[in-house]
């Protein structure tokens, strides 16, 4: 299993790497050509967990208290945070 490093570059790294894969779900919904819906629902299906799995490891660093700057996070994840700082 690998060991995931608690600091801000590794988590800068993640956020790029999230915001890789939300520019990929939306080339797919838009422009990839596939043989049909069930097969495009498919290729969706697994960008987004791996995705979610991405997300998931980045929030338990920030949880963690891992530093960041706000403007790594990407667009997707940025309302998200929002809410969850004017909760505290």
């Amino acid at each position: 299993m690998k060991t995931i490093p608690d600091n801000k570059y590794h988590l800068r790294d993640l956020y790029q790497e999230i915001s890789l894969y939300d520019r990929k779900i939306n080339h797919f919904r838009n422009f990839e050509a596939f043989e049909s819906d069930a097969e495009r629902a498919a290729a969706i299906a697994k960008l987004e967990s791996k995705r979610e799995a991405l997300v998931k490891t980045a929030q338990g660093m920030t949880e963690r208290g891992v530093e960041y700057s706000d403007s790594d996070v990407p667009r997707s994840l940025q309302a998200a945070m929002l809410t969850s700082k004017e909760a505290q």
